[in-house]
């Protein structure tokens, strides 16, 4: 064979620029329509059923499928084929095969009605417990939180969440504060999610007049307890009073000078601004006696007590609800939080008649020659605050009684500073009913912001009552005493872990609690009571659903003899 020289080679290149074959569009061969094919076309079939499409077999192959199985065809000439493909028409594209055959879901309820939101139990993760967007075992403690239902709620989206077995557990019944008599004509039923639309902005207000004296805070309960050892909770007996409104002397005085419209107590205008964020049943007595409005509460009223983790996603069971441990339940550990405040405000106060801070007038509900018991340490300031509006006619005022518990130096200036001192109590972090909440001992002086975040949570309406009552006396610090049991076994002995003080209206801004919205909701209520004929109401918060009912009663409800209308605690003997 002749070599073949190098100048016939370049000669025989394509003159184009480009590399390969020459391209052409012509497309017969031999007169004959032709198309570019692979070796992965099947060229011996007109249609095969058995292949699957570019979805899968069910449809449900998707894009990765449709990668893998035709991959190796994206060769040349592969695409063209489609120009044999038949046109499908757009109605047998949708079609697919009905399954007729009957099937049986049955459904269940869960809790009351179709639109309960359940709350995370437990805390959630590592950054935040219990929050919204957590969902847990219930009673857990820093466990997994469970994906599936962590954003969708329960199957299928419908917003529902459940935790661990919730369908079976029983909905909540709780009993009434108040027997709600058959002669009791109901007046107003008003929502919760109404209340927290009101608004009214109103002064800081001023002091009329002061009674009491208080005693210095003690600042050692600042510092933290020596380790390994204990500070106890003692039993101090001293004299408190909790005078309902239309009882107290001095505002009898104060309504027949005609200061003000309206009469209350800090105890019973805290529980009505604090409204909203309230889980257990409680009742106020509302007397109108001419163009005044009194603001009352029953003489052993829940108002008196001071509620353990209310607000808690998992709150303690009672007996009925299959609690075993009685000291943990409900009514026994708001028994043990009020022993707990009275003795801890006692406890914290240096008791010395030469170093105390008077009011302007003695204690008006002491008297020496019938009392063997000292007095405590208590102050009261009858405060008026202005409710009016532009629209009204006349001025409407509003006097509350407020109380103060002690008194302390201010460091820098020297100047005295009033207290307000309330007690936290831990009864056992790992019982039912604790709400996830952490060890006080080992975590209060190093996670202390976390323990008061948990104490926000499952305790919100005790501690927004406790921050109302301190801006209402214009108490300059709150201090928070952390309590627990000394066994959890026992609710005999305490100690006390740390104290805490915080100014009461950043403490309120932390809390997300509006003063304005409270205003709101008792001008809102007494506007309803100012519209009626003169006359006793009550306002009663339902066990179970959060709303307010207002009743219109017999005059003589709730006096001296009228024993029908009080329920006794469970676990409380009645006194003979």
């Amino acid at each position: 064979m002749a070599p073949i020289s190098l100048a016939d080679v370049v000669s025989a290149l394509p003159s184009d620029e480009s590399w390969g074959p020459s391209t052409t569009s012509d497309t017969l061969v031999d007169g004959v329509p032709y198309a570019a094919y692979s070796k992965g076309d099947k060229l011996g079939r007109m249609a095969d059923w058995t292949s699957e499409g570019k979805d899968g077999r069910d449809g449900r192959g998707g894009r990765q499928q449709y990668n893998r199985n035709y991959r190796d065809q994206q060769v040349y000439g592969a695409g063209t084929s489609s120009l044999f493909a038949v046109q499908v028409a757009e109605d047998e594209s949708s079609f697919s095969v009905v399954d007729n055959t009957r099937t049986s879901t049955k459904t269940r309820g869960f809790g009351r009605g179709g639109g309960t939101i359940f709350r995370g139990r437990g805390r959630g993760g590592r950054d935040q417990r219990g929050g919204r967007g957590t969902f847990q075992r219930v009673g857990g403690r820093g466990g997994q939180q469970n994906g599936y239902y962590d954003n969708r709620g329960a199957r299928g989206g419908r917003g529902r969440r459940f935790g661990w077995k919730d369908y079976d557990k029983p909905q909540r019944n709780r009993d009434s504060s108040v027997n709600i008599k058959p002669d009791w004509q109901m007046l107003e039923e008003i929502d919760f999610n109404r209340l927290a639309k009101l608004n009214l902005e109103t002064s800081a207000g001023e002091d009329i007049d002061t009674y009491g004296f208080l005693y210095y805070y003690d600042r050692s309960y600042d510092k933290p307890p020596v380790k390994n050892t204990e500070r106890k909770l003692n039993v101090v007996d001293r004299i408190a009073y909790n005078v309902t409104t239309s009882s107290d002397p001095i505002i009898q005085e104060l309504a027949e000078k005609d200061e003000a419209t309206i009469f209350a107590t800090d105890n019973i205008l805290s529980m009505l601004m604090c409204a909203p964020r309230s889980v257990y049943s409680w009742d106020i007595v509302i007397t109108r006696h001419g163009n005044k409005i009194y603001l009352d509460k029953r003489d052993n009223s829940s108002l008196d007590m001071v509620s353990v983790n209310e607000n808690a996603a998992d709150a303690p069971l009672e007996a009925s609800e299959g609690n075993k441990e009685t000291i943990n339940f409900p009514t026994a550990l708001a028994l043990e939080a009020t022993f707990i405040n009275h003795n801890f405000a006692n406890q914290t106060v240096m008791e010395s008649e030469t170093s105390k801070y008077d009011m302007s007038h003695d204690n008006p509900f002491y008297n020496p020659s019938e009392e063997t018991e000292p007095l405590a340490s208590k102050a009261y300031k009858y405060r008026r605050f202005d409710l009016s509006l532009e629209k009204d006619e006349d001025p409407l005022h509003l006097i509350v009684r407020t109380e103060l518990d002690a008194v302390v130096k201010n460091n820098i200036s020297g100047e005295d500073q009033f207290l307000t001192l309330k007690a936290l109590n831990e009864f056992d972090h790992k019982a039912q009913g604790s709400g996830g909440a952490l060890d006080w001992r080992t975590k209060l002086t190093s996670q202390r912001g976390a323990v008061v975040a948990t104490e926000m949570k499952n305790n919100s309406c005790k501690l927004a009552r406790w921050t109302v009552q301190s801006i209402l006396a214009k108490a300059d610090v709150m201090k928070l005493g952390f309590v627990s049991r000394a066994s959890p076994k026992s609710n005999e002995r305490h100690v006390i872990l740390g104290v805490v003080g915080y100014d009461p209206r950043k403490f309120a801004e932390q809390m997300n609690l509006n003063l304005a919205n409270g205003w709101g909701i008792v001008r809102t209520i007494v506007d309803m009571c100012l519209k009626m004929a003169e006359g006793k109401y009550v306002l009663v918060k339902d066990p179970n659903k959060p709303l307010l009912r207002l009743y219109q009663v017999p005059a003589d409800t709730f006096e001296e003899g009228e024993e029908d209308g009080e329920v006794i605690p469970e676990g409380v003997e009645e006194e003979e």
